[in-house]
């Protein structure tokens, strides 16, 4: 359990209405100046770091024209397990406080990533939904965004469909039957694209969005690159679904429950299962050892 200190102001009940109406905040200039730099000079350690790699690996996505001189990154895999600042911000620091904020208790952190969407044509994300990558027992899981550097309309912001995360879920397979990983044509043809918000800002501004918002990018035309740090958190006695997605290969600290206590009690089909504790980490005991009476 991660004990976080309490950020009474964080939030206005405005505020929390409107995520809970449109699915989203957009919170301009929320991090610190210090919090910012430092969460800025970890991300260029791993773009000096890109410098020796010739591909891709499980650290580092890059795009196909990377080179030493001229480096170009797609993703950071988990920053939250590799380096302690940004370890820090997510399970500690203002990212930690706001997820019990919008999510009004404990939280149970599930993954990060660092997207960068390099300069001069850093690739688009289609327009998805989260909730099919992870699935979880609720639809409580919600992401948070920092943009490290400042960010116009044309590097590329996050766009979001308010009010899309109350709406239908998207069958986000190819017509081959292989994972797209975004909505269809079809889809995509039936959605206004006009009431998309576009969430720009100055560096250290804050998005949050739901798992079931519809939300993509467009390319980065701009001559900078668009650093966007994520973390994903959903509420203590919400729990990913195994076997299914993205869940398992979420990293060593997925799971860690942040600002209190989990109570290992799940709703299934309206039936509460109140259950045994996480044995994940230490190993289970034998049935025959836990119904032993204490001498």
């Amino acid at each position: 359990m991660k004990k976080i200190p309490t950020a009474p102001n964080l939030l206005t009940p405005d505020d929390l209405e409107h995520y809970e109406r449109r699915g989203y905040l957009h919170l301009e200039g929320l991090v610190d100046l210090i919090t910012l730099s430092e969460l800025q000079e970890a991300a260029q350690e791993f773009v000096e770091l890109s410098r020796g790699m010739e591909g891709s690996g499980k650290l580092l996505d890059l795009e196909p024209d990377h080179t030493s001189d001229e480096p170009r990154i797609r993703r950071l895999n988990s920053p939250v397990d590799n380096h302690e600042r940004f370890r820090n911000f997510a399970l500690e620091g203002l990212a930690a406080q706001l997820a019990c904020a919008v999510l009004k208790g404990p939280v149970r952190y599930h993954h990060s990533k660092l997207n960068f969407k390099w300069s001069d044509g850093g690739e688009e994300v289609k327009w998805h939904q989260d909730i099919q990558f992870w699935p979880h027992t609720d639809f409580s899981p919600l992401t948070i965004g920092v943009y490290l550097e400042d960010v116009d309309e044309s590097m590329g912001p996050m766009g979001v469909l308010p009010g899309s995360h109350t709406g239908p879920l998207y069958d986000q397979y190819l017509d081959s039957g292989e994972w797209g990983g975004a909505l269809n044509s079809a889809d995509v043809a039936n959605i206004d694209l006009d009431d998309m918000v576009w969430l720009t800002g100055p560096a250290g501004s804050v998005t949050v969005h739901n798992c079931c918002m519809i939300h993509g990018s467009v390319p980065n035309d701009s001559s900078k690159p668009r650093p966007l740090l994520l973390q994903t958190y959903s509420r203590a006695d919400s729990y990913p679904i195994a076997h299914i997605g993205a869940n398992g290969v979420t990293g060593q600290l997925s799971g860690a429950v942040i600002g209190g206590k989990s109570a290992q009690c799940v709703v299934v089909e309206g039936r509460e299962v109140i259950g045994a504790p996480d044995w994940s980490q230490g190993g289970a005991p034998t049935i025959f050892g836990s119904q032993q009476e204490p001498v």
